[in-house]
């Protein structure tokens, strides 16, 4: 047996020295604020905060937000992280201090916090208007808990019996937008329908033009089985598909269906899926709801080893929406409804964008920072979709980060020109070359 060279399977060992020069780090995180650039949102928030600058010497408001946004999608999580734009003047220019970015979100008043959702509004649109636009317009809404000490304003005590808020978002399925976000104390209702309807609204807002005259669907689970929930979509003219609960009147129209009326459920992708029926109920009074309101059950076998409870009937698991669709394939109908889950990987890479930790002691502050997070979440989207391609468009924020955004290069100066020298043996090099040509592209047809 031949012997293992022990040496080359050892790390290799290095020296360590401190006179390196010209050494980038972040430079992906350069093509963020490029693009910020780009679409409008730079300049929209310049010349929205322009009336809250004291003096011309201080740093523009709307730049310093601009970078806070940057920071968000590049990985940072606290105001202090700025400092990774901060310590690289020559990629990143001049950026503000943590006290002065700090006093800039503090100051803002609930006018300037609509400031900042019109400069997503305008990137959203300049974004579609240039190819992020996405084929259907579904909105998904969901709430979500995030933990926070108790000294901050508003904090309260959540169902899971933790301590902090219960946002309530609405995301984009196809492209991942963040449309809108509500930050609410932890003790908020699930079903409220005043915070609903004032999502909806501010993520209806967010559409740009193009998405009018366009089928809209919302999604949610049975917090947002409501009345007024429902209304408020049938007068913007959005269809719905709505989580309902298994109250006893249901579980009666369930177990009242026969065995004829059961159809094969089918997967995402339009396979059978084993195990799964889907049928219409017929004897569910829906009468209260609008005209048209149909009730779709599915019955699962439970995976092996899952509890079952007592709204569970001959080992199968039932779950049923209501929704306004007039499709007749209620199979297709039911697998778009349980696309809704999708959201949560939404709301756990906005939790991965800054949303875990909400930094401030005042609530109207910290639901700037929730809105700095959408921006931050957009800014990813647009990037990708516009810049990037084949899998890097599907990327986690993690995964990009690690990639594209945080990958060091060489900073030369030719003339009056800056070079950055990308390695040439980094698997994803040439992904991020290409990204910076199609974001120079871009800018050529503003």
């Amino acid at each position: 047996m031949k012997p293992t060279n022990s040496r080359r399977n050892s790390q290799r060992r290095f020296k360590v020295t401190t006179d390196g020069e010209g050494i980038a780090n972040h430079v992906g995180s350069a093509a963020l604020r490029e693009l910020t650039d780009v679409l409008g949102f730079t300049r929209e928030l310049a010349r929205g905060m322009a009336i809250t600058r004291q003096r011309r010497s201080a740093h523009d408001p709307g730049h310093v937000l601009r970078d806070l946004v940057v920071m968000l999608a590049a990985g940072g999580d606290c105001v202090s992280d700025l400092a990774s734009l901060r310590d690289q003047p020559d990629l990143f220019g001049k950026v503000a201090s943590t006290p002065t970015a700090w006093r800039v979100i503090d100051a803002m008043t609930e006018d300037d916090l609509e400031i900042l959702e019109a400069a997503r509004r305008q990137m959203r649109a300049q974004a579609w208007r240039r190819g992020a636009r996405p084929e259907e317009i579904v909105l998904d809404f969901d709430a979500t808990l995030v933990t926070s000490h108790s000294e901050k304003e508003e904090a309260a005590p959540t169902f899971k019996r933790g301590f902090g808020f219960h946002p309530l978002t609405c995301y984009l399925d196809e492209s991942g937008e963040a449309l809108a976000a509500l930050l609410r104390p932890g003790n908020a209702g699930s079903n409220t329908v005043a915070d609903h309807e004032q999502v909806l609204a501010a993520a209806f807002l967010q559409l740009p033009a193009s998405a009018q005259g366009k089928e809209i669907l919302a999604r949610t689970d049975s917090s947002g089985a409501s009345h007024g929930f429902i209304d408020a979509l049938r007068e913007l003219e959005i269809r719905f598909s709505v989580g309902f609960d298994l109250t006893s009147s249901v579980r009666g129209a369930v177990l009242a269906m026969p065995e004829s009326a059961w159809t094969p459920a089918i997967s995402q992708r339009g396979e059978l899926r084993e195990g799964a029926e889907v049928c219409e109920l017929e004897g569910l009074d829906l009468s209260t709801w609008p005209t048209g309101t149909r009730a779709i059950c599915r019955r699962e076998r439970p995976h092996p080893g899952a509890q079952l409870t007592f709204t569970d009937f001959q080992g199968h698991r039932f779950q049923v929406f209501i929704t306004d669709q007039a499709a007749a394939d209620i199979a297709l109908l039911e697998v778009r409804h349980r696309a809704h889950a999708r959201v949560e990987d939404r709301i756990r890479c906005a939790k991965d964008t800054g949303l875990r930790n909400l930094p401030f002691h005042n609530f109207l502050a910290n639901q700037v920072w929730l809105e700095l997070v959408l921006a931050a979440q957009d800014l990813i989207t647009f990037f990708q979709r516009l810049c990037l391609s084949g899998e890097a468009r599907r990327w986690e924020p993690k995964r990009l980060r690690y990639c594209l955004l945080h990958v060091g290069a060489r900073l030369l100066r030719s003339g009056r020109r800056w070079i950055v020298r990308l390695s040439k043996n980094w698997p994803w090099t040439e992904e991020l070359h290409n990204a910076f040509i199609r974001l120079r592209t871009l800018h050529a047809l503003a």
